[in-house]
């Protein structure tokens, strides 16, 4: 029977079916000796051992269209990041990073800013500027109010979905109003420190309706790239790329060069000061990476 893995906990695997429900299983012993763990996501073949219990075994891994390391998660069609329009503020250099990733890895992202309704409509509309020349839709909710949710059904429509972003933003109370049936825990903001408490302690997909998946997945600010260097940041900030074939020299960094088509793009106003912010402090963080693994060898 075919199916896709919804859940992995402690050695056990989650199975959707479309003919028979959720089926808890193993993955035979064949995976570990080719050093293939399943993940969440994986659409896979399986073994019925106990239908009353609903119970199997993991016969078969299908092809992979994609494979995250951090959070560890496979086939998805697209990213959601959902950070909180206020309380807390973004941590837009958060943001930036995932951006940057699934731009790297070929994922079509989108944004979502939750806690709209603490916002002035001119607020919002400063923090959709940042976005706006980079081809990355931005969509504004309030999860409180019930807000926004249609526009963030569409974006969902059809296809399966990482959501991500800190804790404390409404990601689970934006999940919830999607699909009522599973109601996921929610969490505060802590006044102390101004940040969520996590709730989220593993992936999960879950069913929206149809074809319509969302894969919360914990984990997603590490910048877990070894392919990427600080030289191709550059082509994962997709506003950037019409102004670099104007720089003077071939293999500028964009910060300290002359003659620098993304730096003139700046000045100009075509490049927001806050993503070229965060394109200097991501950059500077994957030099530090590749010098740390330099000493290591």
């Amino acid at each position: 029977m075919k199916g896709k893995i919804i859940k992995g906990i402690a050695g056990f695997y989650y199975i959707q079916t479309a003919e028979s429900g959720i089926y808890a299983c193993k993955a035979k012993g064949i995976f570990r000796n080719r050093n293939v763990k399943p993940l969440v996501g994986d659409n896979v073949e399986i073994d019925i051992l106990d239908e009353n219990n609903k119970e199997g075994s993991v016969t078969e891994i299908y092809p992979r269209k994609n494979e995250l390391l951090r959070p560890a998660v496979a086939n998805i069609d697209q990213a959601l990041f959902i950070f909180a329009a206020a309380k807390p503020e973004p941590n837009y250099n958060l943001l930036d990073r995932m951006l940057a990733m699934a731009r790297f890895l070929s994922v079509p992202a989108a944004i979502c800013f939750n806690k709209a309704d603490l916002l002035q409509q001119d607020a919002l509309g400063l923090m959709e500027d940042i976005y706006r020349a980079c081809g990355v839709p931005a969509i504004f909710t309030s999860a409180l109010e019930e807000k926004g949710i249609l526009s963030l059904s569409n974006i969902l429509q059809g296809k399966t979905t990482a959501i991500a972003g800190p804790s404390g933003v409404g990601k689970s109370s934006l999940i919830n109003l999607l699909q009522p049936q599973i109601q996921m825990e929610t969490g505060s903001v802590s006044k102390k420190i101004g940040r969520g408490k996590h709730t989220t302690r593993y992936s999960m997909l879950i069913h929206v309706a149809g074809d319509t998946y969302v894969m919360d997945t914990p984990g997603f600010g590490s910048l877990d790239l070894p392919q990427l260097t600080e030289g191709e940041l550059w082509k994962c900030y997709d506003e950037f790329l019409p102004y670099e074939p104007y720089c003077r020299f071939q293999g500028c960094s964009h910060i300290h060069e002359p003659g620098c088509g993304i730096k003139q793009a700046l000045a100009e106003g075509k490049i927001h000061k806050q993503r070229y912010g965060t394109y200097l402090n991501i950059y500077q963080e994957l030099k530090e990476i590749r010098k740390y693994e330099g000493r290591k060898l």
